[in-house]
This record gives C-alpha cells, structure tokens and sequence, in this order.
C-alpha cells in the first residue's frame, strides 16, 4: 500500500491509514505513540520495557528516537483509525557502517489492542518490507519473544527462523524469555534465494 492510502475493508485494518513520518511528525505525534506503546507493554508484549510503563517514560522513548529519523538512521511510520488515532506503528532501523547498508532491522511493530485481529500488523510489515525493498534494501532483520503471536506472524509472512537464544531478554513482568530471530530477503536480495 502506497503511504497515507486507505484501504477498503472492514475493521482496523481496512480503514487506517498508514503514514511514514518525516522528524517533525515523529516529535508531533510523541504522546499519542507513547499510548500505543503503553498499551502494547500493559497487554505483555515483550518490546524492552517493564510494566508498568508510565507515560513520561513511554513519551520519553519516542522523543529519542526523533534525531534517527532526522538523521535517516530510522524509519517510522504509524497506522490512523478512522477518528485520526493511532492504532499501529513500525520502524526500520538502518546500520550507519558501510559493510551493512544492504540490511536494516525491523523493530517496534505494534498493535493497539483495540485494533487487533484484523491484519493491520501484517499490513505494517508489508509496508515497511516495500519500503525496505524500494531503498535498496535486501536483508532485513528483526527478533520476537520466543511462542509469541509475533511470531505467527513472522512465520505466516514468509520470514525465516534462525533460531532461539534462551533468557534474552525480560518480558514486561520482568520474567527472562527466550527471543527467535528472523530474517526475509526483500528486492533484488528476495531473488537471490
């Protein structure tokens, strides 16, 4: 889907409106991606924080990630219901050493629960892998907690499991959970097996 498209559909999915954001939208919309943040950790999504996660810290996070955006080192876009909120959100991160830039890491994507079960993650991730394949792009990258729905995901969406590292990271009860690594070949790379 093109950037800021609608599709026709029922649900979240097929209303919201997927938009890459440039440095200034990123540091607009903070607060409103530090509740999607907040919601995703509350209902145990493993995403590197720890429940609970309070707003100042979730907003925090976001405000951060706005000079890699400036800068091109991050991608973000996000997903907008019907009623302007946002629902949905996914980023690339891309490598700044020069034996890495056919490669970027997929991070971040997240679900409002309320918008959930429709297939707007599989659209954030079909978005970002155009995007990806469109910058030249071909090896993305990305890890998920280990028996996860993200995985599910992943696994219906063509990425390629490497394996598990055990107690990897800690869930947002603070429990260590093991984490499964992906990898897609996407553009030019998709062809090369």
């Amino acid at each position: 889907m093109d950037e800021g498209q609608r599709v026709a559909g029922g649900g979240a999915a097929g209303t919201a409106c997927v938009n890459r954001l440039d440095a200034a939208q990123l540091a607009a919309r903070v607060e409103e991606l530090a509740r999607l943040l907040m919601d995703t950790v509350a209902d145990g999504a493993s995403v590197g924080f720890l429940a609970p996660l309070g707003r100042a810290e979730a907003a925090h996070w976001w405000r951060q990630r706005v000079a890699g955006v400036a800068e091109g080192r991050l991608a973000v876009w996000t997903a907008h219901d019907g009623a302007g909120r946002t629902v949905g959100t996914v980023s690339l991160a891309f490598p700044d050493k020069p034996n890495s830039r056919h490669r970027a890491e997929l991070v971040k994507l997240m679900v409002h629960r309320s918008a959930r079960g429709e297939g707007l993650g599989r659209r954030l991730l079909n978005t970002a892998e155009r995007a990806a394949a469109e910058a030249g792009v071909t090896l993305l990258h990305l890890d998920t907690e280990t028996g996860s729905a993200a995985e599910r995901l992943y696994d219906s969406a063509g990425w390629t499991r490497v394996g598990a590292i055990p107690d990897y990271a800690a869930d947002p009860g603070g429990v260590l959970r093991p984490t499964t690594l992906y990898y897609k070949r996407v553009g030019a790379g998709a062809r090369h097996g």
